[in-house]
């Protein structure tokens, strides 16, 4: 069993790493504490990305976020994926390591997506059996993400804090609360953010994620959100945020932008944001 309390990353704005920020990092970090890399983008050996991510390391506490393990996958948990993802852990040493509740891939067939899962209690168990397994191999506590969704399933038989709550307190794995991805799902299937924080086991988090999405509308013109990772956080996600912080207390914080990534001074400024709201309760 794994305690849920512990975390090595500080209490302060990280943002996801991007190899044409390397130099900017170094010179001029300003108010970020700490870095997260996609473990899947790091699984080779040698080059010049594991070399400049070594020499980060030395400044840097790390996260390493994994989007490839399909946690929620019917079969067994690829071996030859977990042993490339331990490898990586074992010389890094992250302060954290973070996958989605989410599958991602069938047999031999791996999807580029990250799909949904019914919330069950085979569910919970399959996923529970999964992250024991995680945990196990890397030797190290786990946390889970909340998804972005875009449909329910009617065969649920609980919500999905009281499914992640159900994994925490099986498993003693942690939490990565993602709160773009609360006020996607919050927007795409009609409930209340707020109240889904409410309820958040706030005291399983490990790592807070902010992120920006894509406004769109379904076929009947109602709101489609989008999470893609490719704009800034929007104001009524910074007003989620600040929330949480002032119930939570300050919680390690990641600004994620992945896709039509900016130059440094406006990904610094994000976290610079961040700063202002983890301070005041710090």
């Amino acid at each position: 069993m794994f305690d849920a309390s512990e975390t090595g990353l500080p209490a302060r704005p990280g943002v996801g790493y991007k190899a044409q920020h390397f130099k900017d990092i170094l010179d001029t970090p300003g108010t970020v504490a700490w870095l997260e890399i996609h473990a899947e983008n790091y699984m080779g050996d040698g080059g010049r990305p594991l070399a400049q991510l070594r020499h980060l390391a030395e400044r840097f506490a790390f996260s390493v976020h994994g989007v490839g393990l399909s946690i929620g996958g019917e079969g067994p948990l690829d071996s030859a994926h977990l042993a490339r993802l331990k490898h990586l852990c074992d010389w890094l040493n992250p302060a954290s390591f973070s996958e989605h509740l989410a599958w991602s891939s069938h047999d031999e067939t791996f999807l580029n997506d990250l799909l949904p899962l019914p919330y069950t209690q085979a569910t919970v168990t399959r996923v529970a059996d999964h992250v024991d397994r995680v945990q196990e191999v890397l030797g190290r506590r786990m946390l889970l993400e909340n998804p972005s969704s875009y449909l329910a399933f009617a065969g649920a038989e609980m919500g999905e804090v009281d499914f992640l709550r159900a994994v925490a307190l099986r498993t003693g794995c942690g939490l990565l609360l993602d709160v773009n991805n609360v006020f996607v799902s919050a927007t795409n299937l009609n409930f209340d953010a707020a109240d889904y924080l409410a309820d958040f086991p706030v005291e399983f988090v490990g790592e807070v994620h902010l992120g920006g999405h894509f406004a769109d509308a379904d076929d009947h013109g109602a709101p489609l959100l989008i999470d893609n990772h490719g704009a800034a956080v929007v104001d009524p996600v910074w007003q989620l945020y600040a929330g949480l912080i002032g119930r939570a207390g300050p919680l390690p914080t990641l600004i994620e932008w992945d896709n039509d990534v900016p130059d440094w001074p406006v990904l610094a400024a994000e976290a610079a944001r961040a700063a202002r709201i983890l301070e005041p309760v710090a």
